[in-house]
């Protein structure tokens, strides 16, 4: 099952941890100490590349509506911009990492981002549930977003059984799947009896949503003329483009081997080194260059994002030197691979557990999807942190299978 106690999962005493967590600390403290000007020209060029993307793709579309290939790129560069807006830019402004340069229009209390779903709702599921109770079982709700089976502490139900076609639906609208998470549909039907915080909070979505669909569906449209189905059809091209790529770098993100679960009890004493280190744990990131780490919104650096979540996203690239060299030292595996990689394994866990446990081998407490610390008991004692533990583990799973034969 899940892990419990993240310090002996993690082969750490308290003190080691507590000294992880001073390091980790001066990090951010170097950052924030040297925030300035270049940050300032990178948000900003970003913004204005992300306009000037929209821009000339809404052009495209409008001058040139009945030419295919004036059709593809003005689809595909309208979702790029998508991209950015919704990961690079309103992501990270909703976070809180351009607070700082007290800039009204680039604020995390005035943002509203290019997307069905209401910014405060999401900063109330995402920064504080997600952030706060990372892959915790029963506390972060993005542990399969309400509808998918993605560890085994959560028990096998006939519906899972539709788990890779739920994914898909999920996949493809992902930006409502985001917007409807905090959201009762049912709380702004009339005389419904659900809270009346509930009730606001749906009435809010449905306002916000319909703004979404009017702007996208109806009104640029609308403004195309003769081009309007087209426009249409290339907006909605363009959604799905966004959809699916948001959906690829959130689920690497998280759902890749390596990237833990837990069933905390006491999370609300937990050290803020503890906390460094269960996002450590619960976190993956993917290899890229550049692009695809401005694509990612940076979160190809979820690891980096996850213990510092309000530093400026263009800092996440230096900053993973320094925790890489942090998990040699105190021998922690410092999960990371190719999107193909951690996007196929996601999937694979997906899949895997759309089966009841009785059809899967490993157990459930050293699978790739689920492990915890009971998986090092059959270990002899030795020295070493948990990448030395996992590297012994898997040698002794190997020798057990070769003796099998």
């Amino acid at each position: 099952m899940a892990i419990s106690d993240v310090g002996e999962y993690a082969h750490l005493s308290t003190e080691q941890i507590e000294d992880l967590g001073r390091e980790l600390d001066a990090i951010r403290d170097e950052v924030l100490s040297s925030r300035g000007e270049r940050d300032h020209k990178y948000i900003h060029s970003i913004i204005r590349l992300q306009r000037c993307l929209e821009l000339g793709s809404r052009a495209l579309l409008y001058f040139g509506p009945r030419n295919r290939t004036a059709w593809a790129i003005g689809a595909g560069v309208l979702g790029v911009a998508k991209i950015l807006e919704n990961m690079e830019i309103g992501h990270n402004v909703l976070h809180g990492q351009w607070d700082w340069m007290n800039d009204p229009e680039i604020h995390s209390t005035t943002w509203e981002w290019d997307l069905v779903g209401n910014s405060a709702d999401w900063k109330h599921t995402h920064n504080y549930l997600h952030h706060k109770y990372t892959n915790i079982i029963g506390m972060d709700d993005d542990v399969g977003y309400g509808v998918l089976r993605v560890t085994r502490d959560l028990p096998w139900e006939p519906r899972h059984s539709a788990n890779v076609l739920v994914n898909t639906v999920l996949m493809v609208g992902f930006e409502w799947g985001i917007g409807l998470q905090a959201v009762s549909l049912g709380a702004a039907l009339p005389g419904s009896d659900h809270s009346p915080a509930e009730q606001r909070r749906a009435r809010k979505f449905l306002v916000k949503a319909g703004k979404q669909v009017l702007k996208d569906y109806i009104l640029f449209p609308v403004l195309a003329g003769q081009g309007g189905r087209q426009a249409l059809t290339a907006t909605v091209t363009a959604n799905i483009i966004r959809n699916v790529w948001t959906n690829a770098v959130i689920f690497c993100g998280h759902f890749p081997d390596g990237a833990e679960k837990f069933t905390l009890t006491d999370v609300e004493n937990e050290t803020q080194a503890e906390w460094y280190l269960r996002q450590m744990l619960g976190s993956a990131n993917i290899d890229g260059g550049p692009i695809l780490n401005l694509m990612s919104g940076n979160l190809s650096y979820q690891i980096e994002h996850h213990m510092f979540p309000d530093l400026p996203s263009n800092r996440y690239a230096e900053i993973s030197l320094q925790v890489r060299d942090l998990c040699d030292r105190y021998d922690l595996p410092y999960v990371s691979g190719p999107l193909w990689k951690q996007y196929l394994q996601s999937w694979r866990t997906i899949a895997r557990l759309s089966l009841p446990d009785r059809y899967l081998r490993r157990t459930s407490d050293d699978a790739p999807e689920t492990r915890s610390e009971k998986m090092f008991a059959a270990l002899p004692a030795m020295s070493g942190g948990l990448a030395t533990a996992l590297a012994a583990r898997q040698l002794l799973r190997r020798r057990r299978a070769r003796s099998a034969r």
